[in-house]
C-alpha cells in the first residue's frame, strides 16, 4: 500500500511523527531528507527570547496611491484597454519612421519591378552617354594637342578628299 505524495507538496515533521503517512520507505526517505538539511532552531522551540523571522513590509505596496493604481490597472487590463506609456510626441515619431520605412520598401520593390521596355531603355540611355563622353575626350584632345599634329591632321583629311574626287 504505498503513499503517491503529488509533486510540489511538502511534508512536513508533524505528518511522519502522527503517523498519517503509513508507507515506511517513504517514512525513510522522509526521515533521511530532514537529517541532511538543517533545521532553524525557532522551529522547533518557542522560546520567547528568540526574535522569529518576519516578512518586510513594502511601503510603496501598502500605500493608498499604489492599490489605487494598481486597481484600475487592472480593471483597464480586464476591459481590453493598455495604459499610454509613451509620449504623444515618441508615437508620432515613430509613426513617422515607420510610414517611412514603409515607403522605402515599396520604392525598392517598384524599382526592382521594372519592366523590359523601361530596362531597354536604360541600356539605350547608357550607351548614348557612353558615347557622348568618348566624343568629349576626342575633342578634349584635339584641343589639347600641338600645332603641328593639328596641322597634319588637316593635310591628311584634304589629301583624303582630294583622292576621293580623283577617283570619282
Amino acid at each position: 500500500m504505498g503513499q503517491h505524495i503529488p509533486p510540489g507538496t511538502t511534508v512536513t515533521n508533524s505528518l511522519v511523527q502522527d503517523n498519517i503517512i503509513e508507507d515506511p520507505e517513504l517514512k525513510d526517505s522522509i526521515l533521511i531528507q530532514k537529517s541532511i538539511m538543517a533545521e532553524p532552531d525557532y522551529i522547533e522551540d518557542d522560546n520567547p527570547e528568540l526574535i522569529k523571522p518576519q516578512k518586510l513590509i513594502n511601503p510603496v505596496k501598502i500605500s493608498r496611491n499604489h492599490q489605487d493604481l494598481h486597481r484600475e490597472l487592472l480593471m483597464n487590463q480586464k476591459r481590453g484597454l493598455a495604459p499610454q506609456n509613451k509620449p504623444e510626441l515618441q508615437r508620432v515619431m515613430e509613426k513617422r519612421k515607420r510610414d517611412q520605412v514603409i515607403k522605402q520598401q515599396k520604392e525598392e520593390e517598384a524599382q526592382k519591378k521594372k519592366s523590359d521596355l523601361e530596362i531597354e531603355l536604360l541600356k539605350r540611355q547608357q550607351k548614348l552617354e557612353q558615347l557622348e563622353l568618348e566624343k568629349q575626350k576626342i575633342q578634349e584632345e584635339q584641343e589639347n594637342a600641338p600645332e603641328f599634329v593639328k596641322v597634319k591632321g588637316n593635310l591628311r583629311r584634304t589629301g583624303q578628299e582630294v583622292a576621293e574626287v580623283q577617283d570619282s
